[in-house]
C-alpha cells in the first residue's frame, strides 16, 4: 500500500488524541494566552511550541508503556512503586477533582452567562455541569468521541477564523526563544499550561476503548496524539495572536477570564457583532469540550483503582475499568454535583492556593515515573524502552515543573 494511503487510513482512526485537545483546552489555557498577548505580544509564542512538544513525549510515553505492557500506568504504579503511591495519588485525584471540576463549572457559566446574558452565570454553570453528566452517564465512548471531534472543530475555527480576520500580522511572528523582563515565571507557567495535566492519563482508558493494543498502534497513536496536540498548539497560538493584535497593540493588559470577555468586546469594534459572537463562542467550545473531557477520562482513574485493589489479572481490566462500571459512576458522580459549590465562592486565597499547589504536583510525579518505568527493560522491553529524547525532555520536564511549584509556595 503506497504511503499516502496508509497515512489516510491511519487518520481515520483518530479520536481518542481528538479528546486528549478537547480535555486539555480549557478556560485555563484561554486565559494564559490571552494574557501573555496582552503583556508580551508574540514574543511567546514558542513556549507555547516547547509546552505543546513536552506534553505530547509525556502522554506517547504512558501510551508507550500500555501498548508494550498490557497495563495501565496507573497499574504500573501499583505493581512496582508500591500501593502506597497509589493511595497517595488517589488522595490527589479527589483534591483536585474537586477543585478542577469546580473551576470548569464557573468557567462554563461565565461563558454561558456572556452569550445569553438573560440566565445567570451560577444557574448556566449548573446546567453546564449537569447536561456534561447526563452526557457522560448516559452515553458511549464513541458517542463523547463524535461529540468532541465536532466542538473541537467549531472552536477551533472560531478562533482562527478570528485571528485570520482580525488582520494578524504573520510577518513580524517570533519563534525565537526570548524571556522578556520579569516575564521568566509567567513563561515557564505557560509552557507547563498548554495541554492539561492528569487528563493526559485518560488518554490510555480511551485508547483501550478503541481496542488499541500491542506495539504495532505505536505508530497510529504517535500520529493521533501528533494530530491532538497539533491542534491544542494552534489553539493556543490563535489566541496570543489575537490578544497581541487586540490588546497589545493597544497596550490593554488584562487579567483573568473576565480578560477574554473584555476582548471579545474589543473585537466588536473591528469585526462586528458576528466576530465577538463567533469569538466566544469558541471560549464557550473551549470550555465546554473540557468538562465533557475531564468527566468522560478523570472517572476511569478511580475505576482504575478500584481495580487494582480487587487483584484481578491484568486481562480482566477492561470488563472492570468502562463507563458502565459502578465505580466509574460513583466518581462521575462526585465531580458533578459537590463542585457545583464553588459556583457560591467568590476565589477567597485560599482556594486559589490549594488550586496552584495541587496542579504543580502532578506533572513532575508522572515524569519521574515514566523516567523509572519506561526504562526498566524487564517491564517495557528494550524495544519499547525511552529513547534519549524522550529521556531528556521527560528529565527536563521534573525540573521545569519543580521550580514551578517552589515559585507557586514562595509566592504564596
Amino acid at each position: 500500500m503506497p504511503r499516502s494511503q496508509k497515512f489516510l487510513a491511519a487518520v481515520t482512526h483518530i479520536g481518542p488524541g481528538i479528546a486528549v485537545a478537547a480535555a486539555g483546552v480549557g478556560a485555563a489555557d484561554l486565559v494564559t494566552a490571552s494574557v501573555a498577548g496582552s503583556r508580551y505580544g508574540n514574543t511567546l509564542l514558542w513556549a507555547v511550541l516547547v509546552g505543546t512538544v513536552l506534553k505530547y513525549v509525556l502522554n506517547e510515553s504512558v501510551a508507550r508503556w500500555q501498548l508494550a505492557t498490557g497495563t495501565s500506568v496507573f497499574e504500573g504504579w501499583s505493581r512496582y512503586l508500591g500501593r502506597g503511591v497509589v493511595y497517595g495519588f488517589l488522595a490527589y485525584l479527589v483534591l483536585w477533582t474537586f477543585f478542577v471540576s469546580g473551576g470548569l463549572i464557573v468557567a462554563a457559566g461565565l461563558a454561558g452567562h456572556t452569550l445569553f446574558p438573560a440566565i445567570s452565570a451560577r444557574v448556566w454553570g449548573v446546567i453546564h455541569a449537569i447536561v456534561a453528566y447526563v452526557l457522560v452517564l448516559g452515553g458511549s465512548y464513541e458517542r463523547f468521541e463524535q461529540v468532541v471531534k465536532v466542538l473541537v472543530a467549531m472552536m477551533f475555527i472560531a478562533i482562527i477564523g478570528c485571528a485570520i480576520a482580525g488582520g494578524t500580522s504573520y510577518e513580524t511572528l517570533s519563534i525565537v526563544p526570548s524571556i522578556p523582563r520579569g516575564s521568566l515565571t509567567f513563561t515557564l507557567g505557560l509552557i507547563g499550561g498548554v495541554g492539561g495535566s492528569v487528563t493526559m492519563l485518560a488518554y490510555g482508558y480511551w485508547i483501550q476503548e478503541k481496542q488499541w493494543k500491542g506495539v504495532e498502534w505505536l505508530k497510529t497513536v504517535r500520529l493521533d496524539l501528533g494530530i491532538g496536540y497539533g491542534l491544542t498548539g494552534l489553539f493556543a497560538i490563535g489566541v496570543m495572536l489575537l490578544s497581541t493584535e487586540f490588546l497589545f497593540k493597544q497596550q490593554i493588559e488584562v487579567q483573568g477570564q473576565q480578560g477574554l470577555i473584555q476582548m471579545a468586546s474589543i473585537l466588536n469594534e473591528s469585526l462586528g457583532a458576528t466576530g465577538e459572537w463567533i469569538f466566544l463562542a469558541g471560549f464557550w467550545g473551549a470550555v465546554f469540550t473540557s468538562i465533557l473531557g475531564v468527566f468522560q477520562g478523570v472517572p476511569y482513574l478511580f475505576s482504575d483503582f478500584m481495580f487494582c485493589r480487587s487483584g484481578q489479572p491484568s486481562k480482566a481490566r477492561a470488563d472492570f475499568v468502562h463507563p458502565r462500571a459502578l465505580s466509574y459512576r460513583l466518581f462521575l458522580t462526585y465531580m458533578t454535583f459537590p463542585s457545583m459549590l464553588m459556583l457560591l465562592v467568590t476565589r477567597p486565597v485560599w482556594i486559589i492556593v490549594v488550586y496552584a499547589a495541587v496542579s504543580s504536583l502532578f506533572l513532575p510525579f508522572l515524569a519521574l515515573t515514566l523516567l523509572y518505568l519506561n526504562n526498566r527493560t524487564d517491564c517495557i522491553g528494550d524495544k519499547s524502552r525511552n529513547g534519549w529524547f524522550a529521556n531528556l525532555v521527560l528529565t527536563a520536564a521534573v525540573a521545569l515543573f519543580l521550580f514551578l511549584g517552589v515559585k507557586a509556595a514562595a509566592g504564596w
